[in-house]
């Protein structure tokens, strides 16, 4: 068996990564495409490679030089007129050598698992095609096949349906040609084809004329869960990088993506805190169905999104900001505080890490669950009286909660004070005793004039993708000055019609918040089966849990996502926390929780 790569493109979409090279000489974490390719052919002990070169040809050969002589019979073809032409002449350039053997077909922007090409070679089929089942990263070549794996049709890009996407494959293009096939069926069909349609074609269109003409010819297999990707710009490269990175530096890879995790279909991700079943309402249904119109069209300014945002909380106009999300509301404010500033630690740290670290007065719970209660924080800053106090209720990530009647004390106290008392509430919806436990009232916020309650409407109603948050205070002046620090256009349209029709649905809301917090209460009882978890009580939409010996909270983020692609929270490094092991586990629908907890006892039994 031998193998051909074609390796000719230019890869012009990869920008200044191939301006002086061809696209396999891309590294991906330090290690160009060519030499992993080579170094999984190298395992197979074939009879030869080709390699058909084009763009930055002699720079590819020069580099891959002498390396593998001991290893790899490699050989040459030049294709001269790379940028006149496509794969399919690459491929006929190589039709004689193709002919003398059994092939492996490659692409040299693809990067996969070390047993991808096991997976081909061990099959008992001839002529194979490698397919993975469609995700939306995916372009280029699709297919169906049948019960018995033989594609039924490829689907051109005319035909392509996403209503029919449930149905589709996409090639992997790694194709396993037996050399009767390429003899007898592919290379006479690639020279008609091309004397008919020219040479800026695609190889896969012979392919696809041959299952036309009989399916039986070239079965597919599916790749299962081997990892694979097809580099063809700079976000590929981006998401190449995290799905093959090494132990080291996987976990900062992933973390460092601050979310867009949908680019990873079949990762659970149990990082990010949203309320799943929300979802389900119709609001979404009915969002889609204005979908064309909403992209196609600008969003209000902040005057008809204050409106909005003041129908759906029953807030009045002067007293809230809407925000792109409520990252845009605590830049905004604190901005607009001065001198110190209290906070419970561990805590959420977008807030102190848009302060000066000097002027951050820190309250740190004494007890191995880091509960605290309002009277526990009225003590210790009595003592320590800062400008500003921020209670985060529940708290992240401890879950910790104090009831609404206990936060109205402490309300009471700030005022008295002269302390402004910051409230953030984004996970309140979740507490037992929902709705009564907001301060979102135009009654309280004028009792309380010192006070601020902000809300993430991302976590509980869960639509982060819609980037809206809101910021609520009697104090006039502020919410003025905030409105007027922001972009005149800081709501997109999708945000602006989720206000507009929320009242619709706010039924649908409460049922939602219902379920979350009786699928939390199972959930939690699940993870304190998980022998090596502590799990700390928790009114949010996530647990913080202790990581007992003999793992470390490190070593079971990774297990949990090289083994069983589920992406979990270290927060072992968060001021404030003892110096124990310690993951934030978010709270899913059920189907997905049942998954991790099996996930956890298989780690837990080795």
């Amino acid at each position: 068996m031998q193998a051909i790569i074609l390796a000719a493109g230019m890869g012009k979409r990869l920008g200044e990564y191939t301006a002086e090279n061809t696209k396999c000489m891309v590294p991906v974490n330090g290690v160009r495409l060519i030499d992993r390719m080579l170094e999984s052919l190298a395992r197979l002990n074939l009879n030869r490679v080709v390699i058909v070169v084009g763009y930055e040809g002699q720079k590819l050969m020069d580099y891959i030089g002498n390396r593998y002589v001991d290893r790899l019979r490699i050989e040459y073809v030049e294709n001269p007129v790379y940028d006149k032409t496509n794969n399919i002449y690459s491929l006929a350039l190589a039709k004689e050598k193709l002919q003398e053997d059994d092939t492996l077909l490659l692409e040299s922007d693809l990067i996969f698992d070390s047993g991808v090409l096991e997976l081909l070679v061990d099959n008992p089929y001839p002529n194979l095609a490698l397919v993975a089942r469609y995700e939306t990263w995916m372009d280029g070549t699709m297919v169906t096949i049948d019960d018995d794996n033989n594609i039924v049709n490829f689907i051109t890009k005319a035909a392509f349906r996403y209503a029919d996407t449930n149905s589709y494959f996409k090639t992997v293009n790694l194709y396993k040609f037996s050399r009767e096939f390429s003899q007898h069926k592919y290379v006479p069909f690639l020279e008609a084809y091309m004397k008919s349609v020219g040479l800026n074609e695609y190889y896969e269109n012979v392919l696809r004329i041959i299952s036309f003409l009989n399916n039986q010819d070239l079965k597919a297999l599916p790749i299962g869960k081997l990892k694979w990707y097809e580099i063809d710009d700079k976000q590929d490269l981006d998401i190449a990088e995290a799905l093959f990175a090494d132990e080291q530096d996987i976990i900062r890879k992933y973390y460092g993506r601050y979310g867009g995790f949908w680019r990873f279909p079949q990762m659970l991700d149990y990082c990010y805190l949203v309320n799943p079943y929300f979802r389900s309402s119709n609001i979404i249904d009915e969002m889609e169905a204005n979908f064309r119109t909403l992209i196609g069209e600008y969003p209000s300014g902040m005057k008809v999104n204050t409106l909005c945002a003041s129908k759906c909380w029953g807030i009045r106009e002067e007293y809230i900001v809407p925000g792109n999300g409520a990252a845009e509301l605590i830049k905004a404010l604190m901005e607009n505080l001065s001198g110190t500033i209290g906070i419970v630690r561990p805590t959420f740290e977008e807030y102190p890490n848009r302060y000066a670290a000097e002027q951050t007065i820190a309250f740190v719970p004494q007890n191995e669950d880091y509960r605290y209660s309002a009277d526990d924080l009225m003590t210790f800053f009595s003592e320590h009286q800062p400008d500003s106090l921020l209670l985060i209720n529940p708290d992240n990530p401890t879950g910790n909660f104090i009831p609404r009647q206990d936060v109205l004390q402490l309300a009471d106290w700030a005022e008295k004070q002269g302390v402004r008392l910051i409230v953030d509430e984004s996970f309140v919806d979740f507490a037992t005793g929902y709705p009564a436990n907001t301060l979102l009232s135009n009654a309280v916020l004028e009792q309380y004039p010192h006070l601020i309650v902000m809300k993430s409407i991302s976590k509980s109603y869960g639509v982060p993708g819609i980037r809206l948050g809101i910021l609520c205070a009697a104090d006039k002046s502020l919410i003025a000055r905030i409105k007027k620090q922001v972009s005149i256009w800081n709501i997109n349209s999708f945000a602006e019609f989720f206000m507009q029709i929320y009242s619709k649905y706010e039924a649908d809301y409460h049922r939602a918040c219902a379920r979350f917090i009786e699928e939390r209460n199972r959930f939690e009882a699940k993870l304190r089966e998980v022998p090596f978890l502590r799990v700390i009580p928790s009114e949010a939409n996530y647990f913080l849990c202790e990581v007992l010996p003999p793992f470390t909270a490190h070593e079971l983020v990774l297990l949990a996502l090289k083994k069983h692609n589920i992406l979990l929270r270290d927060c072992s490094d968060k001021p404030g926390l003892n110096g124990s092991q310690y993951l934030r586990i978010a709270v899913r629908n059920r189907e997905d929780n049942e998954r991790l907890i099996e996930s956890l006892k298989t780690i837990a039994n080795g």
